[in-house]
């Protein structure tokens, strides 16, 4: 009697090609935790070497060095406060001594309060830090990568780069100037080698959304509205932002990439 095999073919050696990062280093901001270390642990695992930069990013161990260290690749810490521009001048000062092949602009915060009662302070906040550190990064780094006729650079946008949200001017401001910097940028650079685009992540289970998953009527109110039925994990994100970084994704430019469960097909 004759049998079937059951074992799958090898993947074809093309195919991996177009999502490998293989000999790449990748610049992640935000790569202590949440979505940013979901990032950073792909992109390793992907091939590259990471240079992790946060706030608190610790020089010795952290969860971001212990993940891209576990698929291989080394691991390069920087403590930056993203809201301090003479901050975000000297670490570009520090990647300009490297070959920057990803540069992953997802450092974020948000502050809550209605827009009657909203501080500048906090407007200001999160403009310097979505967007600014964002701005300035990618002209630096990305005027390297225009320099060498190669590189990606990936934003982390929002759903309120679409939607204006309650209580969040100053989140939804930054999110939607960002979606315009990347289209800004891809008309210029995607001529000259370099790709810019950017994610939107739906509702991620992060810190940054513990207030919301939280209160359980806001919570269901939320599920509700996803037609997937499930908040998104970093993972989820990291997979879009893979391909964005790969070279599965070269004629791609100026796009803004849902990662939202069908939030916006709704």
């Amino acid at each position: 009697m004759s049998t079937t095999s059951t074992t799958a073919p090898d993947i074809d050696p093309a195919v991996t090609r177009m999502f490998s990062l293989s000999g790449r280093t990748a610049v992640v901001t935000g790569a202590s935790k949440g979505i940013g270390l979901g990032i950073a642990t792909l992109l390793a695992r992907a091939g590259a070497d990471v240079i992790g930069v946060s706030t608190t990013m610790p020089d010795g161990d952290s969860d971001a060095r212990r993940a891209v260290e576990a698929a291989g690749r080394s691991f390069t810490p920087i403590a930056t406060d993203l809201s301090d521009r003479a901050a975000v001048t000297e670490l570009c000062d520090r990647l300009a001594e490297r070959e920057v092949d990803v540069l992953v602009n997802n450092g974020g915060t948000i502050r809550r309060a209605p827009a009657a009662e909203h501080p500048d302070a906090d407007f200001d906040h999160v403009i310097e830090v979505n967007l600014r550190s964002a701005w300035t990064l990618s002209r630096e780094v990305g005027r390297a990568m225009l320099g060498r006729g190669h590189g990606k650079i990936v934003n982390t946008a929002s759903m309120l780069s679409f939607q204006g949200g309650v209580n969040v001017p100053g989140y939804t401001s930054s999110k939607s100037a960002l979606a315009g910097l990347t289209k800004a940028l891809a008309n210029e650079w995607a001529g000259r080698g370099v790709n810019v685009n950017a994610v939107a992540p739906g509702y991620v289970a992060t810190d940054n959304t513990d207030a919301l998953r939280s209160d359980a009527d806001r919570n269901a109110e939320i599920l509700g509205r996803i037609p997937a039925g499930r908040w998104a994990t970093p993972e989820d994100i990291a997979g879009a932002v893979l391909y964005l970084a790969a070279p599965a994704s070269d004629y791609v430019h100026g796009a803004i990439l849902p990662v939202d469960g069908g939030w916006l097909a709704r």
